[in-house]
């Protein structure tokens, strides 16, 4: 995706862009070059930093690579003049070459073992930069981007994709750079040794060019289709045990079994495409290869036999045009783990690319000590291209007052409420806060000050203590046990059984959902903000657990301004002012006990909780 800018807002609105469509596979080439190239940004900018271990290992390779090409010339000089060297009675060439070929031997080796080392301190330095930006940035995403990106594609892109470039770096760079110099040297030595066996490399060079170029364009297709098909699979695993309590209520056990299946069945057939497309291209270098040594040692045969041509040289040319071709099938091995994170690093270059929409000030107003005063200026809501939610909404909330929000699905209560947490930025109008437009305020001074707690009330594995801790982690223990007090939570904490060490296990499953809006009312309180947005948190709550909660709720909310979403007449019966919300527009606004009393859509509500408790 990217943004541009709104000139009624003032803000970024986001719109699609096929260069980042996660699901593309088969992109024009205009899109395509723009992909590679933020795709290579972002590879350079990972190595910039590392440009002197680069070069080190950069002499590393080139000395080891050495070593190596140095073995058939120094055979060729140990036939053609050491030997008869030694029957002369000449040893001491012999023993030269034979030296010479040990400290190349060894020379080599220490370097390549060396280069290897560096090359994986580089690569594993890369692959840890790269895990902190795609999870540093993730977090700075807008709620936007989180609605609309599934967790499991995130998911994909922090174990898949670079579980691609892992392998590409740990093994398959080192490899390319040691084969293309080896190639190099290879053939630069078989020129200087003897043109003519050169000249049968360069023919061969012809066909193993044209495959080449067939198997790339082939394989940067099926590579993008795979990782499309990975990043789809992992995504409806995630979604399946995540919701697996509404998949088995809802029976679609089967439903779901098959949908996987056909996604994995989708996921074999491109890793198939890939072995089918390998399947031709290794087996075609390698008969190029042995063609082009059959053809040197026909050549070069028949001239040794003229006498135009050395023995000692016809094998050194045939041990290069051997040890030339051995490098081109790595490389082709190589090319596969290339093009497959190259196909992973689009991906993950694509979410790097991604801009939060709600951005923060370039010159941010200071908020030391916020007073709570809330007013939402003329503002005009959408999401995205959507209809209009909020139409022109002018509403002030006095600092200290609680306001229950009420109306039907869809009225536009949490959307208000994620304007003034800013989640989202309005549309048209604005958002204060004591004055202040919130847009204006920076991100940790505006969740200071305003601060929500969810339905969910979600709990991070850990203990009891640091999930309280949460809401100001610089907190003391004395601090989170009195919050703890404050909200009526400290009693069930000492139950349990390490207290607050006590490991609440993943998502909370340890205690119980009133314990758990409990914890997150404590958390709230600790944070001590002057705004608390309560975003229907005790909906999901049973009577003995609403009750567990009231009174905690009473003591978060006062001395505070509040904005309460709620479907509970004991929740709305705390708040100092009810709004009624319809399509996005307030339709009744007054005190709890006038709305009831009066003849309008609240009385009507309050009548019908009324009678259910009955």
């Amino acid at each position: 995706m990217t943004t541009t800018a709104d000139p009624h807002s003032g803000g970024l609105r986001r719109r699609p862009t096929d260069a980042t469509a996660d699901d593309a596979t088969r992109l024009d080439k205009a899109t395509s070059r723009a992909v590679r190239s933020r795709s290579l940004r972002l590879l350079g900018d990972l190595l910039r930093p590392r440009t002197r271990a680069l070069a080190l290992a950069g002499v590393l390779v080139v000395v080891a690579t050495l070593g190596q090409v140095a073995g058939p010339w120094l055979v060729a000089l140990a036939i053609d003049d050491a030997v008869p060297a030694v029957t002369d009675g000449r040893p001491t060439t012999l023993v030269a070459v034979g030296a010479a070929y040990l400290v190349a031997a060894v020379v080599g080796g220490l370097c390549a073992g060396a280069y290897v080392r560096a090359a994986a301190r580089i690569a594993q330095g890369v692959l840890l930069e790269l895990r902190r930006r795609v999870f540093r940035h993730t977090q700075r995403l807008s709620l936007e981007f989180h609605e609309s990106y599934t967790s499991g594609r995130i998911i994909s892109r922090q174990t898949s994709d670079l579980e691609a470039l892992r392998e590409l770096l740990d093994g398959g760079l080192t490899g390319v750079v040691s084969s293309l110099l080896l190639m190099v040297f290879t053939g630069a030595s078989l020129f200087l040794l003897d043109w003519r066996s050169g000249l049968v490399l360069a023919a061969a060079l012809v066909p193993a060019w044209l495959l080449t170029r067939w198997f790339q364009h082939r394989s940067q297709l099926y590579y993008r289709e795979q990782r499309t098909a990975s990043a789809r699979l992992i995504v409806k695993f995630v979604e399946t045990m995540t919701g697996m309590r509404a998949v088995q209520a809802f029976r679609r056990e089967a439903t779901t079994e098959a949908e996987y299946n056909r996604l994995g069945e989708e996921y074999r057939d491109a890793n198939l495409r890939i072995f089918s497309v390998n399947g031709r291209y290794q087996p075609g270098l390698v008969l190029i290869g042995n063609v082009t040594v059959a053809v040197a040692l026909a050549v070069g045969g028949w001239r040794a036999l003229e006498g135009t041509l050395e023995v000692g040289v016809l094998v050194a040319a045939l041990l290069y045009v051997k040890r030339f071709f051995q490098p081109i099938q790595q490389l082709g091995m190589f090319y596969n783990a290339l093009q497959s994170a190259v196909a992973a690093l689009e991906k993950v270059s694509g979410l790097l690319a991604e801009e939060p929409t709600v951005v923060e000030p370039r010159n941010p107003v200071p908020l030391p000590h916020a007073r709570g005063e809330l007013r939402l200026d003329h503002v005009t809501f959408r999401y995205g291209a959507g209809p209009v939610v909020l139409p022109d909404l002018d509403l002030r909330i006095p600092a200290g007052q609680t306001v229950a929000l009420v109306g039907s699905t869809g009225a536009g209560k949490s959307t208000l409420a994620k304007l003034v947490t800013r989640f989202y930025d309005a549309t048209e109008g604005r958002v204060l806060l004591d004055g202040t437009d919130v847009r204006d305020l920076s991100t940790p001074d505006l969740r200071r000050a305003v601060v929500m707690v969810t339905q969910e009330a979600y709990l991070f594995s850990g203990s009891v203590r640091e999930n309280i801790a949460l809401g100001r982690p610089d907190a003391s223990q004395a601090e989170i046990e009195a919050a703890a007090r404050a909200v009526g939570a400290h009693d069930f904490i000492l139950a349990m059984p390490e207290g607050y060490d006590t490991d609440v296990n993943k998502r909370g499953g340890r205690v119980s959902a009133g314990q758990r809006q409990l914890l997150s009312f404590a958390r709230a309180f600790l944070a001590d903000p002057a705004v608390l947005v309560l975003d229907e948190a005790t909906s999901s709550l049973d009577l003995p657990g609403e009750r567990l909660v009231q009174h905690g709720l009473q003591t978060l909310l006062a001395d505070r301004t509040a904005i309460i979403i709620a479907h509970r007449l004991s929740t709305v019966a705390i708040a100092d002012r009810v709004l009624v919300m319809e399509h996005g527009r307030v339709v009744e606004d007054g005190p709890p006990g006038d709305l009831a009393a009066g003849d309008g859509r609240f009385a009507a509500l309050h009548t019908a909780w009324r009678d259910s408790l009955v």
